[in-house]
């Protein structure tokens, strides 16, 4: 006897759609438009976007990747927190340039509603630099970081990173000490939140 099949179940027409927001502190505007089986399903997901998707500014902003993950679900919106911000891979290699010093400094540091994140400053030169001089500039990031950081809560942290503001300030003191080319955030990355540890993004 041949037994019949059954009808092959299309998945798609089970997904619904839903708006994919940023965070607050950037005026949740939306991300993407995707399929999801189930909301619980949906969490953990995460988005990649340029800066430029989001500032619409400087092209060279197309060199900043940011990584924003669904933390919860209202309705058909999906709202998501700020994860990662990084250089591509492209832009770290143009930098590097011969007869100069790389100095990168990493350290973690706490916002004052108590989000963690792991900051990865890299600063280049137009000579050179002495182990002295590397480390005096180390020193002068991590002073600002360590003053800066635990007055800002979440979101204006996000909007400092992503504005420039928190390399800027790194940036003007290091000129102070020795002759700079760049300074900026490599990558930042949450760590962890108000409430709990989370799972890190690959490297």
């Amino acid at each position: 006897m041949v037994r019949r099949k059954g009808r092959t179940r299309d998945k798609w027409r089970d997904k619904r759609w839903i708006n994919v927001v940023a965070p607050e502190s950037m005026n949740y505007i939306q991300l993407a438009h995707i399929p999801i089986t189930t909301d619980e399903g949906a969490k953990g997901r995460v988005i990649e976007k340029t800066l430029y998707d989001i500032l619409k500014g400087d092209p060279t902003q197309y060199s900043i990747k940011l990584y924003f993950q669904i933390d919860r679900i209202e309705g058909d919106t999906a709202h998501t927190i700020f994860k990662r911000y990084e250089y591509s891979k492209e832009y770290l290699k143009s930098l590097v340039r011969r007869d100069s010093s790389k100095i990168n400094f990493i350290m973690d540091a706490e916002t004052k509603d108590g989000y963690v994140f792991r900051i990865n400053i890299i600063a280049l030169t137009h000579k050179r630099l002495n182990s002295s001089r590397k480390h005096a500039l180390r020193l002068a990031a991590r002073n600002i970081l360590s003053r800066d950081v635990p007055k800002l809560d979440i979101h204006q942290f996000v909007q400092k990173t992503c504005y420039g503001d928190i390399h800027a300030s790194i940036l003007s003191e290091g000129k102070k000490l020795v002759r700079l080319r760049h300074v900026g955030l490599e990558k930042v990355k949450l760590v962890r939140t108000a409430e709990k540890q989370i799972t890190l993004l690959e490297a």
